[in-house]
């Protein structure tokens, strides 16, 4: 890095560019809440830093059904990212091949219409996943032999991830990513049309100023240790995106910080368990009370349950063979015991609990009180590598309700970062109103 980068970097105020990211990506886009703005932003800036960073996050745009914004938010992504790579369907091959050219400068992958990639009608895609899977995490090469040469190549798959699509992503694919979850425009929710000719030479500017100011200060970034409000692999994915939101102070530590808690609460509530570890959670329900059941009870309550799939797992519903293969992977085995009834096979309680702890835990208090407080001042960024407009600053107490929150609200419409007016003329010619700033 050279010093006219890092002179460039310290004149740019990194809070207010993120400020201008974010009213420039409300403008065309409508997200279903604050949350998912922040963690597109943040993604954005993190594209320009992959030198600093020892995991890669990815970010998935999902959505139910077609014409929800995902690929026009794709298209903010593309427009603003570092040296952006789009592709509808690849080949594993070619994308280690794009990877491979420039290591130390790994293009930003975004992949749109993923579903039909990874969907249910497409095959498994194995070796493609396996890429990325792997490039979530720094110096994981895809090992590969020459025979012309009778070597062994390493190929790299260290870069920065996006795709997008109808439906969920594989399970391994959004456990490293920031996941945004779209959803159709109501009849008030009004947006700009965005066309490349006209409007790409403004995402190119603020393209331009994120890479001018985050390359000034990757050195600091690779030093970072921020607060992390998340563990394992959680705290990997967004530790670079909250890195990015200490770097640039103001209000965005804090907005980061809750953001990576609503989200990742999101894909724990959301998303559907594995087969067994929803057994798991299952059991704890049937068990209700009681120390102990015999087996043949507990089958009972899991197949009355109209909601779950124990009644339809084979001709006659979950066996107590299949259950006991399920739970013994945990080591929970049943015992013979001695009931009411008399003796029989059973399961009890306490043999749950410590698989119930790890795999299953009661849920969590809610986002709002567990988010932990910002430090009153940071070492993410030197006094000798930053000037005070580039660095992590607290958070006034007296602008904790300002601009930057992050609560579910119904979407992005009217957020703090619309100060742009809608253009008079929607895409379909009639007129609309300019959006309200807050």
């Amino acid at each position: 890095m050279t010093n006219d980068n890092h002179d460039q970097g310290d004149a740019i105020d990194g809070a207010e560019l993120l400020d201008d990211v974010a009213a420039t990506i409300t403008r065309y886009v409508i997200l279903p809440n604050t949350s998912a703005l922040i963690a597109v932003v943040l993604w954005v800036a993190a594209t320009h830093a992959v030198p600093a960073w020892n995991c890669a996050p990815r970010l998935v745009i999902r959505a139910p059904e077609r014409r929800c914004g995902k690929s026009r938010l794709l298209d903010m992504v593309e427009g603003m990212s570092h040296r952006p790579l789009m592709t509808v369907n690849a080949s594993p091959s070619a994308v280690y091949r794009s990877i491979g050219v420039a290591p130390s400068d790994p293009p930003t992958l975004l992949i749109d219409e993923a579903d039909t990639i990874f969907g249910p009608k497409a095959g498994d895609n194995e070796d493609l996943r396996g890429l990325l899977n792997a490039g979530h995490q720094r110096g994981r090469p895809a090992l590969r032999y020459d025979a012309g040469s009778r070597s062994v190549e390493k190929i790299a798959t260290f870069a920065m991830a996006a795709l997008a699509g109808i439906g969920a992503m594989p399970d391994t694919i959004e456990d490293r990513a920031a996941v945004i979850r779209m959803r159709r425009r109501g009849p008030f929710e009004k947006v700009a049309p965005y066309r490349v000719g006209r409007d790409g030479p403004e995402l190119d500017e603020l393209r331009q100023r994120l890479n001018q100011w985050l390359t000034g200060h990757v050195k600091a970034l690779r030093n970072a240790t921020p607060d992390m409000p998340l563990e394992d692999r959680a705290a990997d994915t967004w530790e670079p995106m909250i890195a990015i939101a200490d770097l640039a102070g103001g209000q965005w530590p804090r907005a980061a910080r809750k953001a990576a808690l609503a989200l990742t609460s999101d894909r724990d509530a959301g998303d559907e368990a594995s087969i067994p570890t929803r057994l798991l959670a299952d059991c704890r329900t049937a068990f209700q009370d009681a120390d102990a059941l015999p087996t043949q009870i507990l089958l009972d309550r899991l197949r009355s349950d109209p909601e779950g799939p124990w009644a339809s797992m084979g001709a006659a519903g979950l066996t107590a063979m299949r259950m006991g293969n399920l739970l013994r992977d945990f080591e929970i085995r049943s015992v013979t015991t001695r009931f009411p009834t008399g003796q029989a096979k059973g399961y009890h309680r306490n043999d749950f609990a410590d698989a119930w702890s790890r795999y299953c835990p009661e849920p969590k208090p809610a986002v709002e009180e567990a988010v932990p407080a910002v430090p009153a001042s940071t070492s993410q960024v030197s006094p000798e590598e930053a000037s005070a407009s580039g660095t992590a600053q607290a958070v006034p107490a007296n602008q904790a309700s300002l601009t930057l929150t992050c609560e579910n609200e119904a979407g992005t419409a009217g957020t703090p970062w619309g100060p742009r007016p809608v253009p008079p003329l929607a895409e379909d010619g009639e007129s609309q109103p300019a959006r309200e700033t807050a």
